[in-house]
């Protein structure tokens, strides 16, 4: 019945739509630690974290998430409800947005009705709690309450019960004896009206049960239950309320499950049954040290919502022991920092603001590798805050260095934190306060790893803030910039938010004062100068980021808008250095490329094609010149729960775009790959090519190819089906064989734009530079 209804539903109402499953190409990698909301089906808890939800078969432990690459819209939840009798999960966010996830999780109904609605404050517009009665859910939020039919998948009326009709803040309704009854804040006490009156939003028809703030109230059987603000529960009999029980702590959460009442405080939760005698009252466990959000029962267990576990499942009976449960990922869903590798990627949490303010955040740092997360948790990473950039050794992949926003640098081995530098036993320095001079902390940021296996880092507020660290002799040097910041400490740089070394050894710094700085060691007679004025073309002092593309070409990105320096060769010598914008056309009009964004990010993929990251703006990727635009990502188009990109790293191996936004993680597929030295590793992918292979979309991938390339494929008589040569034909252009970085595309046309036909093909790779060649064949059956 719900089915035949969609389509009409969605020409009534055009504040709905569906979502975009985008499971093909993006993966999400979410944190679900922290539990906002537990609900229940018969076999069935599904847990919403931040902004994602996972469901837990409670027969099978069988785990899958919903998150926004299945179509929910990565905004802040703050409350679930599944209706059994619909198969439906409704999820309630912070800004009044409401979805209903359809029982296959690929079907996602989006209601915007409490967000478009002007006359409500957006601060007002929460969805507090959602309760059911028979067709209807009653959604309380911060304004009323707001009914919405779960059969015909459309809102009914809203109701204003504040004095005078006004709005004030609902934290819960609950059915009880022909009564809606909801727990009001703001000393509105506790109202009730019939349910089944036809004029609810007549304020009028509310009569007050009670005075004061209450948090929550539910029926259970034959009885009712309120909790006030003053950390008491109540039973509610007619007209008045008879105090029951004290808690030690305010309960955050009340409901009735099965024949249970179940109250939830941030380190207790209380088991009833439906006449309040206690089942059970299980405490935080010692080994899972944390505070609880919320729960739910089923016949013999206890699933609680917490901070930094998930959910823990206890028998009701016991509660003794624990079992952890939610989906791998990282520590949290604000993601400072990333650093991609083969099949893998590390991420931090800490970091600093565009002013270089230190978050003071203890937060530890997450690594993916082969699908599976290792998170450090801070105590284990010295406690170190405000750990930011990542440098992976390439000369040992398994050691890693990570910059502390306060104090120094900590690397680990496999994983384990083993040795904290600082100003005691390295060559980094504190920042020293004139006035205070007994302050210490060793402001490191962006370290990374030259091709010789040397570490370069960079310290704020300090005369000589270039460091190098070599680890296999252990030694340090340190690097001037006075010749470009007179004093470190009072020249107005608070920082350094990216550096990029360059085949010369010139190493580029994004600066938040200086514009971008050049540095060579030349020998012992250092190169210094930096490009930071209107007279040079820069559109601020203020530089966010910087990359070295294939043609050694700096890209530039900066707190207002995208910059170029074509010629990077001449930077010392030449006195009159100029960068340069990029101009595109759009609609027949000359326009400047990202003129005035915050570019948080660049990154050069296989292809010479960008990356770039923005502020507000969502994630571009370009071509080699920057003149069109592949993709753009934001969070109306793409699984994105944001606009905001913190960093982007590349996994050249595989293909794989990490994103990090500033409300969670993702990786996209993007399918191009770095180039090889030589052909020797080269081969086609699937091979034989079967019928059931999709060969237009997926098309055929040829790997391993070399930078400067012709492909010739053939059929086994020597008739030429395809050509492609590197430099010409590129992805996304709309050939049939097209070469992105390490990886050609055949989408098994032939040059008369049919697909072949079955049979045995011959791909001849020739690199043109060196001259290597190689023939792979390819069987093709239709």
């Amino acid at each position: 019945m719900l089915r035949s209804l969609l389509v009409v539903v969605f020409f009534l109402f055009p504040l709905f739509h569906f979502s975009q499953d985008y499971s093909a190409l993006w993966e999400g990698h979410y944190s679900y630690n922290e539990i906002k909301d537990v609900s229940q089906g018969t076999n069935t808890i599904y847990a919403a974290a931040d902004n994602a939800i996972f469901k837990l078969d409670s027969q099978t432990n069988e785990i899958d998430e919903i998150t926004t690459v299945n179509g929910i819209s990565g905004e802040s939840i703050s409350t679930i409800y599944y209706s059994e009798a619909y198969e439906l999960l409704v999820i309630g966010y912070e800004n009044g947005l409401l979805e209903i996830v359809f029982d296959n999780d690929s079907e996602i109904l989006t209601v915007v009705d409490i967000i478009d609605k002007p006359t409500i404050s957006p601060s007002d517009k929460k969805i507090n709690h959602i309760s059911a009665n028979d067709n209807l859910i009653y959604l309380s939020t911060n304004y009323g309450i707001s009914a919405f039919d779960l059969q015909r998948l459309e809102f009914g009326d809203t109701y204003f019960i504040g004095n005078g009709g006004g709005q004030i803040p609902i934290t819960q309704t609950t059915v009880f004896e022909d009564y809606i009854y909801a727990s009001c804040l703001g000393g509105n006490g506790i109202k009730r009206a019939p349910v089944a009156s036809t004029n609810l939003i007549d304020f009028q028809n509310w009569e007050s049960v009670s005075s004061g703030n209450w948090q929550s109230i539910e029926a259970i059987d034959n009885n009712l239950f309120a909790i006030n603000n003053n950390r008491k529960i109540y039973q509610v009999v007619g007209n008045s309320v008879t105090e029951l029980f004290t808690y030690p702590n305010l309960p955050l959460d009340l409901r009735a499950v099965n024949s249970n009442l179940v109250v939830t405080t941030i380190n207790e939760v209380f088991v009833y049954d439906a006449n309040f005698n206690v089942i059970n009252q299980v405490p935080v466990s010692t080994e899972f040290p944390t505070r609880f959000t919320c729960a739910t029962v089923n016949l013999e267990n206890i699933f609680i919502g917490t901070f930094d576990f998930g959910i823990l499942k206890t028998n009701i009976n016991e509660g003794l022991s624990f079992e952890e449960i939610h989906p791998e990922g990282p520590l949290f869903n604000t993601p400072f920092s990333i650093e991609a590798e083969t099949n893998g990627v590390w991420v931090t949490f800490g970091g600093y603001s565009l002013f270089y303010v230190p978050f003071s955040r203890l937060r530890g740092v997450s690594h993916l590798r082969d699908e599976s997360w290792v998170n450090v948790s801070n105590q284990d990473a010295f406690q170190a805050r405000d750990l930011n950039g990542v440098a992976i050794n390439p000369q040992n992949r398994d050691q890693v260095f990570i910059s502390s926003f306060h104090n120094g640098l900590v690397e680990l081995n496999e994983n384990v934190p083993t040795m904290l530098y600082d100003q005691n036993n390295s060559g980094l320095e504190s920042l020293v306060v004139p006035s205070n001079p007994s302050i210490v902390s060793v402001r490191v940021l962006n370290p990374l790893f030259d091709d010789n296996g040397v570490l370069w880092t960079l310290s704020t507020l300090i005369d000589e803030p270039l460091k190098s660290y070599n680890p296999a002799n252990n030694q340090w040097r340190s690097y001037d910039f006075t010749d470009v910041i007179v004093d470190g400490f009072t020249g107005g740089n608070l920082g350094y938010a990216d550096i990029v070394i360059g085949n010369d050894q010139t190493k580029w710094i994004a600066s938040y004062k200086y514009g971008v700085i050049g540095f060579n060691e030349n020998g012992n007679n250092p190169l210094i100068k930096n490009i930071s004025k209107n007279e040079e073309n820069m559109p601020t002092e203020l530089a966010t980021a910087v990359a070295l593309d294939n043609r050694n070409q700096l890209w530039i990105g900066t707190f207002r808008g995208l910059r170029v320096l074509y010629n990077t060769s001449s930077f010392f010598t030449n006195d009159n250095i100029t960068v340069d914008e990029i101009i595109i056309e759009e609609d027949g009009i000359a326009k400047e490329l990202l003129f005035e964004q915050y570019v948080t990010d660049i990154e050069v993929d296989g292809s010479n094609n960008k990356w770039i990251g923005t502020s507000d703006s969502g994630l571009f990727y370009l071509s080699s010149d920057g003149q069109n635009t592949i993709y753009h990502f934001t969070k109306d188009n793409s699984p994105l729960p944001s606009n905001s990109i913190s960093d982007v790293s590349l996994d050249q191996t595989n293909g794989v775009v990490y994103i990090a936004t500033s409300k969670g993680l993702l990786s996209f597929k993007s399918g191009g790959s770095s180039t090889t030295d030589d052909l020797a590793s080269a081969y086609a992918y699937p091979n034989p090519v079967r019928p059931g292979f999709n060969i237009l979309d997926d098309k055929i991938k040829i790997k391993d190819i070399s930078e400067n390339i012709n492909i010739k494929i053939t059929d086994i008589e020597g008739n030429l089906v395809a050509e492609a040569q590197s430099r010409i034909n590129l992805r996304h252009r709309g050939y049939n064989l097209e070469i992105d970085g390490g990886t050609a595309y055949w989408n098994g046309k032939n040059l008369a734009n049919n697909i072949v036909a079955s049979g045995v093909y011959l791909v001849m790779l020739s690199d043109l530079d060196t001259f290597e060649t190689k023939v792979l064949k390819l069987m093709v059956v239709r």
